[in-house]
C-alpha cells in the first residue's frame, strides 16, 4: 500500500485489477497543515477525520471502501478494482477535517487501474476470521502473516489477497463490548493451483453434519491458523473458476414466450376526434330517466292512493263510532274538570288551638264546603265529652 504525502499536489497510484488495494491516510501528514497548539513544544493530538469521494460525486466508486474507527486513528481506503475500470483514471478527493479548529485540507488521489494478465487467479478461497476487525486485518504485517499461513497450507506458486470485507457489510451484527469481541472479517485469496486436501476437508459429509449442528468441524490444518487467527471453517467458500460453465442458454421460443413484434411504434401525435354523445347517454341520461320514473311511481303511491278518513268511517260500524266519540267526550270533560278544581288542605295539617290565647280555632272551611268528605282528623268541637279549658282571669280578681 502507499502513504499519502504532505504536499498538496495530486498523488498517483497504480493498483492492479483483481488485487487488493490498500491506501492509508495517516494523521501525522496532515497535522502540519493545521495551526499548532498555543503553547510551543506541546504535542499536537487534534482529532482529525477524513471524507473521501469521487470527484464530482458525493460518494466513492462501488469497489472502494473507507474506514476510520476513531478521530485519533488513521483512515484506510481499500477495495478490489474490477476489470471494467481498467484504463479509466479515478480521482478521489480526500478532505481532512480538524475537529478542534474546524479547518480543512484537501488532496487528490489519482487511481490508475492497471490490467494483469495472470489475474484474477482461477482458484479462490474466502475465509471468515472471527477475532479480527477490518482495520486490523488491513495492516501489512497482519495480512502478511495470514497469507503466509495460507501459503503453508495451500502451497501455491502465486498467492494474492483479492478482497477484504467486514462482516458488518455482509449482514453481521455489531458485537457486544465485552471480552474485546471483534466484528469479524472476510478475506478472499486467490491461487494458481487447485485447493489442498486440508481445505477440501470442509466438504466431507462428517464436517458438513457438524456444521449443520453448529459444531466445529475437524480440520487438520487448523492449528497453523489457531495461534493468531480463529477461522470459522463452516463459512469457508471455495470457488473453482476453471469448472464453471457459462450459464447463458439460448432462448427456445415456445408456449408462454411472445413472438418478436419488431420495434416499438408509438401512436401518432394527431389523434382523431371522438364523439362522446353516446357515452353521455349511457352515463348520465339513462340513470336519470330511471330515477325519475321511480320517483313518479313512489309519489303516486304515497299521495294518490291514500284511503282517507271518510272511507275509513264508512267501513267502520256505527256502534263503534259512537263508543269512540263518547270516550273522547268523557276524556275531554275529565281533563277540563281537573284543570279547574281547588283542593283545600286537610284539617290534620291545620292548628287546632291558637298559639297565644289557647282558644279553639274554628275550621277554615265555609258552610258550603262539601261535608261528605271526612277530614283526616276531627276538630275538638266535634269530640264528645270535651273538657272546657278555663279562660285566664285578670290579676284584679285574685
Amino acid at each position: 500500500y502507499t502513504i499519502l504525502s504532505k504536499v498538496h499536489s495530486d498523488r498517483n497510484v497504480y493498483p492492479s485489477a483483481g488485487v487488493l488495494f490498500v491506501h492509508v491516510l495517516e494523521r501525522e501528514y496532515f497535522k502540519g497543515e493545521f495551526p499548532p497548539y498555543p503553547k510551543p513544544g506541546e504535542l499536537s493530538n487534534d482529532p482529525i477525520t477524513f471524507n473521501t469521494n469521487l470527484m464530482g460525486y458525493p460518494d466513492r466508486p462501488g469497489w472502494l471502501r473507507y474506514i476510520q474507527r476513531t478521530p485519533y486513528s488513521d483512515g484506510v481506503l481499500y477495495g478490489s478494482p474490477t476489470v471494467e475500470n481498467v484504463g479509466k483514471p479515478t480521482i478521489i478527493e480526500i478532505t481532512a477535517y480538524n475537529r478542534r479548529t474546524f479547518e480543512t485540507a484537501r488532496h487528490n488521489l489519482i487511481i490508475n487501474i492497471m490490467s494483469a494478465e495472470d489475474f484474477p487467479l482461477p482458484y479462490q478461497a474466502e475465509f471468515f476470521i472471527r477475532n479480527m476487525n477490518v482495520e486490523e486485518m488491513l495492516a501489512s504485517e497482519v495480512l502478511g502473516d495470514f497469507l503466509g499461513a495460507v501459503k503453508n497450507v495451500w502451497q501455491p506458486e502465486r498467492l494474492n489477497a483479492i478482497n477484504i470485507t467486514s462482516a458488518l457489510d455482509r449482514g453481521g451484527r455489531v458485537p457486544l463490548p465485552i471480552n474485546d469481541m471483534k466484528e469479524g472479517v472476510y478475506v478472499m485469496v486467490g491461487a494458481d493451483v487447485p485447493f489442498s486436501s486440508c481445505l477440501r476437508e470442509v466438504e466431507n459429509p462428517q464436517n458438513q453434519l457438524r456444521c449443520s449442528q453448529e459444531m466445529e468441524p475437524v480440520i487438520t490444518c487448523d492449528k497453523k491458523f489457531r495461534t493468531q487467527f480463529h477461522i470459522d471453517w463452516c463459512k469457508i467458500s471455495l470457488v473453482d473458476n476453471t469448472k464453471q460453465v457459462s450459464t447463458f442458454q439460448e432462448v427456445i421460443r415456445g408456449e408462454g414466450i411472445l413472438p418478436d413484434g419488431g420495434e416499438y411504434k408509438p401512436p401518432s401525435d394527431t389523434l382523431k376526434s371522438r364523439d362522446y354523445y353516446s357515452d353521455f347517454l349511457i352515463t348520465l341520461a339513462v340513470p336519470s330517466a330511471i330515477a325519475l320514473v321511480l320517483f313518479l311511481i313512489l309519489a303516486y303511491i304515497m299521495c294518490c292512493r291514500r284511503e282517507g278518513v271518510e272511507k275509513r268511517n264508512m267501513q267502520t260500524p256505527d256502534i263503534q263510532l259512537v263508543h269512540h266519540s263518547a270516550i273522547q267526550k268523557s276524556t275531554k270533560e275529565l281533563r277540563d274538570m281537573s284543570k279547574n278544581r281547588e283542593i283545600a288542605w286537610p284539617l290534620s295539617t291545620l292548628p287546632v288551638f291558637h298559639p297565644v290565647t289557647g282558644e279553639i280555632v274554628p275550621p277554615l272551611h265555609t258552610d258550603s264546603y262539601d261535608n261528605t268528605s271526612m277530614p283526616l282528623m276531627q276538630t275538638q268541637q266535634n269530640l264528645p265529652h270535651q273538657t272546657q279549658i278555663p279562660q285566664q282571669q285578670s290579676a284584679g280578681q285574685y
